[in-house]
């Protein structure tokens, strides 16, 4: 149609002729992403990635076609013919989509260690950019952990979030008390500083201490500071079994008071006697979100949850000062007889201790792997004393059998969750860690979209790119764009899927064929190169709320 490029009727004006134009590329099925695809000279492009199926993280149906950068930048995406290069990667038969953004990691000491830094077990599940400071841990000096960063190199972007329960153990300590005013002021002071040092917003692990012992209007006053910066309220939320409508309403309360959008970590519904209670916890969250809120949710796709026994099954007001007090009241009758009685209710609920299996715990690493009834079979006990002693001898990791199928598949399927893994940067050894490190985003896509087809693929992708961008305000990732940091994966959708089991954690995930972070491939054809080509990510001082909000909506 040579016609349609060199118009000669008065009504084509310039403006009139490119909307012609895009109006006849529509009907033709050709979606082209961001700005018009563009005709860019052979040496300003560094490579080009074409014949591949491109999801562009927005959910849209995909196109089959080229993606080519420059500068570690997308400087051409489409269905037409690919610019000229003089490096090219075949692409036919795979997918190319953004890199995945892991809102919720646990790597805050893995990306800064010279063992861990280069996030392998990240990068070999198509991540690219990694968000720490989660439920309420981490370190407190954004700026300082920053620079940290910067100075070794790392595999992966990160962005950090400021850590509540930690910045309230500096500053409080880990004790079961409302802060004086001076401390409260000093709160707001650090999370001042925080946002202003480049955090994405502030975290909360509201079943952890000392995380656990603030107020309802504590958490406000704090999430007022962060809201003044546009920053996020991200929240493990106080209560995820019997009380979990309560801790959902409470973040909802949190959102509204201090006018900040909300964010709802791992969304999950523990303990068999809770299961289908989850859908209920969807419905008020979708109501919030349908009177005008901005609240979010992330989840990852197991069945079994994992955090530490203490977390698990002592009652938080049992925990205060920490492991020395917690035995101290063990030791004290009154106390003691009330924390044994809470303890074997919260074991009953999990089949007296079936349903919890040691992680991690030096002591006795041939119990690692064992569930606390087996355990305490073995050793001619009951799982409550068996869970006492272990806590005598400082604790132990533990994977929670907790969660069932329909719900993670509930949550799954909600437009506004996306994918996140609560996982950390673990090297292969004899603990027997969740396998949500190694395998969550393969896991979703390939197991839960491709294989089961619980959600559609394009869905999916955008759960764990797009979506995640949205929420936390990025603007130069998570999608295919002109103009995005060239942060891609590719992979094959016939093979893509998660290795690692409760049994075998350790196992890296199969099909991710190339990962490209800045440009620098990260992944290449299937082996990781060690490339350290991340980059903090600080939140920019005057993004915009409102911005982030209504693009949240739109998705």
């Amino acid at each position: 149609m040579p016609f349609l490029f060199q118009p000669s009727h008065a009504w084509l004006s310039v403006g009139r002729f490119s909307k012609f134009l895009a109006l006849i590329l529509l009907t033709l099925g050709m979606v082209l992403t961001g700005a018009a695809t563009q005709a860019v000279a052979a040496e300003e492009v560094d490579f080009v990635i074409e014949n591949g199926l491109i999801y562009d993280g927005s959910g849209t149906l995909p196109v089959q076609g080229h993606v080519a950068v420059r500068n570690g930048k997308i400087v051409s995406v489409g269905s037409v013919a690919a610019p000229a290069s003089q490096w090219s990667i075949d692409a036919t038969g795979l997918v190319i989509a953004p890199g995945f953004i892991d809102l919720h990691t646990h790597g805050d000491s893995g990306v800064v260690s010279p063992l861990t830094r280069g996030c392998v077990n990240y990068l070999t599940q198509g991540c690219t950019t990694l968000i720490t400071g989660n439920c309420g841990m981490g370190p407190v000096d954004v700026g300082a952990y920053y620079k940290q960063m910067e100075a070794g190199g790392v595999g992966a972007n990160v962005g950090h979030l400021i850590p509540q329960g930690a910045l309230r153990s500096e500053v409080v300590g880990k004790e079961n008390r409302a802060p004086s005013d001076d401390e409260l002021t000093k709160m707001r002071q650090l999370v001042q500083k925080g946002m202003s040092d480049g955090a994405w917003g502030m975290s909360t692990g509201l079943i952890y201490t000392p995380s656990t012992y603030a107020s309802t209007s504590e958490l406000i006053e704090l999430a007022k500071v962060v809201a003044s910066n546009n920053g996020l309220y991200a929240s493990h939320i106080r209560g995820e079994e019997s009380g979990l409508l309560e801790s959902v309403q409470e973040a909802i309360k949190i959102g509204r008071e201090a006018q900040i959008p909300v964010h709802v970590s791992h969304l999950k519904v523990k303990g068999t006697p809770q299961w289908g209670m989850l859908k209920l916890a969807i419905a008020l969250i979708e109501e919030a979100r349908s009177k005008g809120m901005t609240i979010t949710a992330d989840q990852y796709p197991y069945i079994a949850a994992s955090t530490s026994l203490e977390a698990t099954v002592f009652p938080a007001w049992s925990r205060s000062g920490g492991l020395q007090q917690l035995v101290k009241r063990l030791d004290d009758p009154t106390s003691g007889n009330k924390i044994r009685e809470e303890v074997q209710k919260s074991l009953s609920e999990k089949e007296d201790g079936k349903q919890i299996v040691i992680a991690s715990f030096s002591p006795r690493p041939d119990w690692i792997g064992k569930n606390l009834k087996q355990i305490a079979d073995q050793e001619k006990t009951t799982s409550l004393k068996l869970t006492e002693s272990i806590m005598r001898q400082g604790g132990a990791s533990i994977v929670n059998f907790a969660m069932s199928e329909e719900d993670v598949r509930s949550a799954m399927t909600c437009d506004w969750v996306a994918t996140a893994s609560d996982g950390g940067i673990h090297l292969p050894g004899a603990n027997r860690p969740h396998p949500r490190s190694y395998g969550t985003f393969p896991r979703k896509i390939g197991h839960y979209s491709i294989r089961e087809q619980v959600l559609p693929l394009e869905q999916a992708i955008r759960s764990s790119s797009g979506l995640p961008a949205d929420i936390l305000g990025l603007t130069d990732r998570g999608y295919l764009r002109v103009g995005q940091a060239a942060d891609i994966v590719v992979f094959s959708s016939k093979d893509l899927i998660d290795q690692a089991t409760f049994d075998k954690p350790f196992e890296y995930s199969s099909g991710i064929h190339y990962v490209f972070v800045n440009g620098t491939p990260a992944i290449y054809n299937q082996i990781p190169t060690g490339a350290l080509a991340g980059q903090v990510l600080r939140k920019p001082e005057h993004s915009s709320t409102e911005n982030k909000q209504s693009k949240t909506k739109e998705q």
